[in-house]
């Protein structure tokens, strides 16, 4: 029976291990600490005093932070490719049957194909008028 080689186990100072797992644990207790003050209910003198002000300042800030983060995402260009000689969407195949109207690839692509941005697509365009920015 011939015999195999066994490979040796990694052998990690325990003293790294050790500090590994305090390391570990103590990162876990203050996760677990700040999850449990952020969810604390308010004190009910607290909500008397609230007169609205704090929650139409917070709607404020975010819309205004929206609006910065997703106005420029509706202005990029989609097709990095766009208006060069190598772009795969600038081929059109068209067809036409008879004397119906032609059809072809170009009502998808030549959009993106002419350099367009997520606000100029024709059906998604008109959804990214809803969104701030």
């Amino acid at each position: 029976m011939p015999s195999h080689a066994r490979p040796k186990p990694s052998r990690v100072p325990r003293a790294l291990l050790r500090a590994g797992l305090v390391i570990s644990a103590a990162g876990a207790a203050l996760a677990a600490g700040g999850a449990a003050t952020a969810s604390a209910a308010p004190a009910a003198s607290d909500l008397a005093t609230d007169t609205g002000a704090a929650a139409s300042g917070l709607t404020g800030a975010l819309l205004h932070s929206a609006a910065g983060g997703l106005g420029p995402v509706k202005k990029l260009q989609l097709d990095p490719l766009a208006n060069t000689s190598v772009d795969p969407l600038a081929n059109a195949v068209s067809t036409q049957i008879a004397d119906f109207k032609p059809v072809g690839t170009t009502l998808l692509t030549g959009a993106l194909s002419n350099g367009a941005a997520l606000k100029d697509l024709p059906l998604v365009g008109t959804v990214t008028r809803v969104l701030p920015g």
